[in-house]
């Protein structure tokens, strides 16, 4: 018989101990989750949770696709909707550090075309401003094209901006962040898509990006609405319509709209989770930097108070109880994301649904709201 030492008895026994705890965490959140998604009658879900610094749970749960019946898996693919803004906000923060262009510009001149609230003429619009909602600019004649707000191409531009003076006020717009995308072709010289490959995703080891046809469509989440008249689910194939006739006339600059730099990152919640840490981490991810301290601070500092929005990431304390938690949601197609974290604490949760028929509370879609908080509850807490 061999004797161990009483030391290596006690570490192994907190080995397998911590290992069962582990895993009755997990079987706990698990089976929450499950019930959450029947109650809420959610298509299917994917999750990852990050703590001090390293994912150390995801998971998905139900269906990819209804039509085949494919179960979802940790490395499918969604189309994010609104946390692709931070993507954007993220390259203008390397190239004002770059020294390329100054968060105080005036948009007019980095776009390329007039960008003037006719109410407020003398009034700059600032760049910081667009990245922060607060630009007075408004989505009510579409975002997908630039025509609508330039005063060249359209006699309806003075509609796209509201009654108040820029910098004074917020209105969450999905306008601003399309432009955003055409300065940073503008001013970096790479197709919108290919830069946040090249200095985003591929830097950290990320498998995602805002060209479809560049991508694995193998790997894509079909997104669903939920019809409440038939009640059933509807897929909405336009989330990865392709675009390769409309590139083939691109226009540098110009056609950006067409990867939606608003809400057209395609990233799995796992990747999703390994970008949120860097921007936990202020900038950094495993000994990689994307941005520097200054800038992750700057956009995760807020500038509306009473929304508590940053430059494409926001603040919130109504989501789990007693905490204030930095990040981004996204909805469209049916899909609802989250994308959150506590900054101090370092722990961070990123929930994505393909499709549910649910409702709101807190201002969040409840089961993101639900799930994060089983998440926190059995992981973090």
């Amino acid at each position: 018989m061999i004797k161990r030492p009483l030391k290596y008895i006690t570490t192994t026994i907190l080995i397998l101990s911590t290992s069962l705890f582990s895993f009755g965490q997990a079987a706990k959140a698990e089976a929450e989750i499950r019930d959450i998604m029947k109650k809420l009658d959610a298509v299917g879900l994917s999750v990852a949770v990050v703590k001090k610094g390293n994912i150390i749970y995801t998971n998905s749960f139900g269906l990819k696709n209804i039509e085949s019946n494919t179960a979802l898996t940790d490395k499918d693919i969604f189309r994010i909707a609104s946390i692709s803004k931070s993507f954007s906000a993220t390259s203008i923060m390397q190239l004002a550090e770059a020294g390329k262009l100054s968060l105080d510009d005036d948009f007019s001149k980095l776009v390329g075309f007039k960008v003037r609230n006719p109410k407020f003429p003398e009034t700059i619009i600032t760049l910081k401003m667009v990245l922060s909602h607060t630009s007075s600019i408004n989505d009510s004649e579409g975002y997908f094209n630039f025509n609508v707000i330039n005063p060249e191409k359209s006699q309806n531009w003075t509609k796209c901006y509201n009654d108040y003076e820029p910098g004074k006020a917020y209105k969450y717009c999905n306008l601003n962040f399309n432009m955003v995308g055409a300065v940073i072709e503008k001013l970096s010289g790479e197709r919108f898509d290919q830069y946040v490959k090249h200095h985003i995703l591929d830097p950290l080891k990320l498998y995602g990006g805002y060209c479809v046809d560049s991508l694995d469509n193998s790997l894509f989440t079909t997104l669903y609405e939920y019809d409440k008249v038939s009640k059933t689910f509807v897929p909405d194939p336009s989330a990865y319509a392709s675009r390769r006739e409309e590139l083939k006339n691109y226009v540098t600059g110009y056609s950006t709209p067409l990867f939606s730099p608003t809400g057209g990152m395609k990233i799995s919640a796992t990747d999703l989770a390994r970008y949120m840490t860097m921007h936990m981490n202020q900038g950094k991810y495993k000994g990689v930097k994307i941005i520097t301290k200054k800038s992750a601070k700057l956009m995760q500092t807020k500038i509306s108070e009473e929304e508590g929005y940053g430059l494409a990431i926001t603040n919130v304390d109504n989501l789990i109880p007693g905490k204030i938690m930095t990040g981004h949601t996204g909805s469209a197609y049916g899909l609802y994301s989250a994308m959150f974290f506590e900054p101090k604490e370092k722990f961070g949760i990123v929930v994505i649904t393909n499709g549910s028929n649910t409702t709101y509370t807190n201002d969040f879609n409840s089961i993101l709201l639900e799930t994060i908080n089983c998440l926190y509850n059995n992981f973090i807490k």
